[in-house]
C-alpha cells in the first residue's frame, strides 16, 4: 500500500515537471523574434558589424568588416536600396541566413552622421534572398570553353554555365551601346566578345565589388547566337544573361 501511494507520487512528480517544461519550452519560441526564428548565429560569430560600406545595389551591401558575408537588407532604406549606404559609415545589427551561411540579414542599420548615430533601417518582413545566387548553386555551373569564334558548337545548347573574361563597353551592329565579355585564348588573344543582355542586380553588386580585377568569372545564361556573317565580322558570338560574377 505505501509502496502504491509512493508510486503514485513519483509519477505525478514526473508529469508536473514535464509540463512545466513544456510550458517553458513555448514560452521562449513565443518570446523569440522573428529575426531569431528565421536566421541562426553560430557559436562565436559577431551579430554586429560597423565599418564604411565600399559597395551596395539592390538588397546587398558589402562591408570590410563583416569578412565573407554579403550583407541583406529586406526592405529599403528610407526609400533607397543598398547603394544608398556606399560611403557611409554604417553600424549593422543581425543574424546569419539560415539558408545560405554568406548572407548576413540585417535587422538594423545606423548611420554615422556629425559623430551620432541614427537608424535609418529596421526589419519588418521576411527574409527573401531575390536574385542571390548561393555558393552551392554555383557549383552546378559547368566551364565553358571557347576554341574560337566560329565553332558555335562550343556554347549553343549549354544553358547556365561559367566563363573567364574581361567586361568591355561595345558598340552592336545595330549601333546600339553595351556591354559584353571579352574571351581570350591562352595566349591571351581574344576569340570574341559575348553580349550581355542582362544582367541581375546580384551580380551588378559582385561586378562593383571587383572594379580592381581586369579579368573574372562570368556566372550566364546561355542565349541566341549572333548570326554567322555578324559573327565574322564583328567577332561578337552569342547573347547572355549574367547572374553572378567573382574571382572563382
Amino acid at each position: 500500500m505505501i509502496f502504491q501511494k509512493e508510486l503514485r507520487l513519483i509519477v505525478l512528480s514526473l508529469f508536473v515537471l514535464t509540463v512545466a517544461v513544456a510550458g517553458m519550452a513555448v514560452a521562449q519560441e513565443t518570446a523569440a523574434s522573428p529575426a531569431q526564428r528565421q536566421e541562426v548565429i553560430p557559436p562565436g560569430t559577431p551579430n554586429a558589424y560597423e565599418g564604411i560600406v565600399k559597395a551596395g545595389l539592390g538588397q546587398y551591401f558589402y562591408l570590410p568588416s563583416a569578412k565573407g558575408f554579403d550583407v541583406l537588407v529586406q526592405g529599403k532604406i528610407e526609400g533607397k536600396d543598398a547603394s544608398a549606404l556606399v560611403g557611409k559609415e554604417v553600424k549593422v545589427k543581425g543574424a546569419l541566413f539560415k539558408d545560405d551561411p554568406s548572407v548576413f540579414v540585417a535587422d538594423t542599420i545606423e548611420i554615422k552622421e556629425a559623430g551620432q548615430y541614427r537608424n535609418v533601417f529596421t526589419r519588418t518582413g521576411e527574409v527573401t534572398a531575390g536574385d542571390h545566387l548561393s555558393p552551392k548553386d554555383r557549383q552546378g555551373f559547368q566551364t565553358l570553353t571557347i576554341t574560337a569564334a566560329d565553332k558555335n558548337q562550343d556554347w549553343e545548347g549549354k544553358g547556365k554555365v561559367k566563363i573567364y573574361g574581361a567586361l568591355v563597353k561595345v558598340k552592336t551592329a545595330d549601333g546600339k551601346e553595351g556591354e559584353a565579355i571579352s574571351v581570350s585564348d591562352e595566349k591571351g588573344k581574344e576569340i570574341g566578345k559575348i553580349l550581355i543582355d542582362t544582367e541581375t542586380d546580384f551580380a551588378r553588386y559582385y561586378i562593383g565589388k571587383l572594379r580592381l580585377f581586369d579579368q573574372f568569372w562570368f556566372y550566364i545564361n546561355v542565349k541566341d547566337t549572333v548570326d554567322a556573317k555578324v559573327r565574322k565580322k564583328t567577332r561578337e558570338l552569342f547573347h547572355v544573361d549574367v547572374l553572378f560574377a567573382g574571382l572563382f
